[in-house]
């Protein structure tokens, strides 16, 4: 029990138990921190609402490598953007297979972005990406750019945008290597759909 009440000559004196003490303590201090994480990814309550079909919010941040790269520079690739930090175990489990789609994919137009939501060090964060054996752009996040996509209230969360830089799905949380799959394939379709619009438009109005 937390604590004994011991009775004596008219005076009530409660004898703590040190280990449900440590206990206590270490309880505040796990919801303590997975407070601050929450309240620091939960983003300002007028953070935009992203839908599908909406166009992908620009941004430019720095890489791993000291670049500058700007979203909009991808215009004409399919892009997966992953929101992801170092203390998070479900994007441990799902880098990987980012690993292994950009390997498959890159030849058709799949360019995926890390963005590292993250307290660690830019030399912590490169150290954890290759020994994750990461072949794509890390990019050193900032809690604005994580605003413009809804305020990015759970990590792991994926956008995958469209060859024109439009959100064609978004993954919140885990999800499994097919699924991701799936939607890397819908943003890749994008050019054929595209095409094949622009044709029907242009029978339509010839003579």
């Amino acid at each position: 029990m937390l604590c004994d009440i011991l009775v004596g000559e008219g005076s009530v004196r409660l004898k703590r138990s040190p280990l449900a003490l440590v206990v206590v303590a270490f309880v505040v201090a796990l919801m303590l921190y997975f407070g601050y994480h929450h309240a620091r990814r939960s983003g300002p309550s007028f953070a935009p609402r992203l839908t599908q079909s909406s166009l992908a919010p620009d941004f430019s941040l720095e890489s791993l490598d000291g670049k500058t790269m700007r979203l909009s520079d991808l215009r004409g690739k399919a892009v997966l953007l992953n929101f992801w930090a170092t203390w998070c175990g479900p994007c441990k489990i799902e880098m990987p297979w980012f690993v292994e789609l950009q390997n498959q994919y890159a030849s058709q137009g799949l360019q995926i972005l890390g963005v590292a939501m993250d307290d660690a060090s830019k030399e912590d964060i490169g150290k954890f990406a290759k020994e994750m054996g990461v072949n794509y752009p890390i990019l050193i996040g900032k809690e604005s750019v994580g605003d413009q996509y809804g305020g990015v209230p759970a990590l792991p969360e994926s956008f995958l945008i469209s060859r024109d830089g439009k959100i064609v799905d978004k993954i919140i949380g885990l999800r499994g290597k097919a699924e991701i799959e799936d939607s890397v394939k819908k943003a890749l379709d994008t050019r054929a759909a595209t095409n094949q619009a622009s044709a029907t438009e242009k029978n339509l109005v010839s003579p």
